[in-house]
């Protein structure tokens, strides 16, 4: 069975397609290579869909900037939050946190944070406007600091939602868990959107 039979046949089906209504490149965005590339272009649809403020974003598994740079066209400030030593799952295993570190320098509005998920949630309880998740992937990190970001934000998205089945399960339980209304975005690579639907429809 080919991916996009298994993909339409037990995915598409409960989950909302996400159709932007327009495609808008950012301002500002790094050139390096990265497998997010792409979806900086729904940035602000997603935005303006959903009446999301602009005051604060949080990303949990930055690498090397490439997304939050993107963010940080669109919020007035941006954390991220990554242990900078890779995993099981991307191609740099290396400690990269003052590469990254040098490469963010100029955007003031970034923020990065050296930790674990797991460590950053027992201390942190704000509340932002966007989360992103795209740390380890595998179901039991995704679920639990997913379930953190979809309680502690309007809006959470998640990469990876078509290459890692345990992704895409992980977001789908985590909407069943909040009631929160799911939408996929199925381009590179996949973008699971989660909405408290109290937001939808502000603007």
């Amino acid at each position: 069975m080919g991916l996009r039979t298994f993909i339409s046949d037990h995915f598409i089906k409960d989950i909302v397609p996400y159709k932007p209504l327009k495609l808008t490149k950012p301002e500002k965005t790094l050139e390096i290579v990265s497998a997010w590339k792409g979806l900086e272009m729904i940035i602000a649809d997603i935005i303006e869909r959903f009446g999301l403020k602009n005051e604060s974003c949080i990303e949990f598994g930055v690498e090397f900037g490439y997304s939050a740079v993107v963010f940080s066209n669109y919020f007035k400030s941006v954390t991220g939050v990554d242990t900078f030593e890779g995993d099981i799952h991307t191609e740099n295993k290396a400690e990269h946190y003052l590469e990254t570190s040098n490469r963010l320098a100029e955007y003031k509005n970034i923020v990065l944070v050296k930790s674990d998920y797991k460590d950053w949630i027992k201390r942190d309880n704000k509340r932002y406007d966007l989360a992103h998740v795209d740390i380890v992937h595998n179901y039991k990190e995704t679920f639990e600091c997913g379930l953190w970001a979809a309680q502690h934000s309007s809006c959470t998205i998640f990469h990876d939602t078509e290459s890692f089945p345990e992704v895409r399960r992980a977001v789908k339980d985590i909407a069943a868990e909040t009631g929160q209304k799911l939408y996929n975005y199925p381009y590179h690579y996949g973008l699971g959107i989660l909405v408290d639907k109290k937001s939808i429809g502000k603007k």
